[in-house]
């Protein structure tokens, strides 16, 4: 069973069409029925495998009432800069309050005290920002570095854009200089082979190389 499609409600199609397109997410549909009485606009964000249902008649949800939408992002201030730079009104990097779950900010994953700035140690699953559609429906971004093990349905390793791999092999660098550093700081002659290791265990949630 794979999940392909999310419906949102929204007061007013045209409107929303032109904010999602604004986000630079790919129109897929705009069908309307011959006698006017609906009217389906589909999006999808780029790299996704789920798009984005909405317009006339639709769904009987009130609009602005869906909250909670992830949008899963490999660098999160990359993609907020991008998000502003595009004119969207977008929170500050926020992470949770070490697992406190009482507060005035708007509930999300873990928590409803949000802390400026990422999270200190940039793990995986714990860095958001949010933002809202014109009629309220609540969008998060998350950063998601690596998998947690288990939440993949294979070993078969795929990046949703170039952007996604540029940042992976970014990582991998790093890692990759601290293993030659362990080594007595020579060239390791097989990182190519190191790189695609630590690649593979990264995006599956195994444990990394050394």
């Amino acid at each position: 069973m794979k999940l392909e499609v999310v419906v949102i409600p929204v007061s007013d199609v045209e409107r929303a069409k032109r904010f999602y397109s604004g986000l630079g997410w790919r129109l897929d549909a705009d069908y309307a029925s011959d006698d006017g009485y609906f009217n389906v606009i589909q999006f999808t964000p780029p790299g996704s495998g789920c798009s984005v249902i909405f317009g006339k008649n639709v769904t009987a949800a009130n609009p602005g009432s869906a909250q909670g939408l992830y949008l899963i992002v490999s660098d999160i201030q990359a993609i907020r800069k991008e998000l502003v730079d595009r004119g969207v009104a977008i929170s500050e990097v926020f992470h949770d309050a070490a697992g406190v779950y009482a507060g005035k900010d708007d509930p999300y994953l873990f928590g409803r005290v949000r802390v400026s700035g990422p999270d200190p140690k940039r793990s995986s699953y714990r860095s958001f920002a949010s933002f809202s559609d014109p009629d309220g429906n609540g969008w998060l971004l998350q950063e998601l570095t690596h998998r947690a093990p288990g939440r993949v349905d294979s070993d078969a390793v795929t990046f949703t854009s170039s952007e996604d791999l540029a940042a992976a092999l970014r990582r991998a660098e790093a890692a990759h200089g601290e293993h030659e550093k362990r080594n007595g700081g020579q060239r390791d002659e097989n990182w190519p082979d190191w790189y695609a290791e630590y690649l593979m265990r990264e995006q599956t949630g195994k444990e990394l190389p050394l």
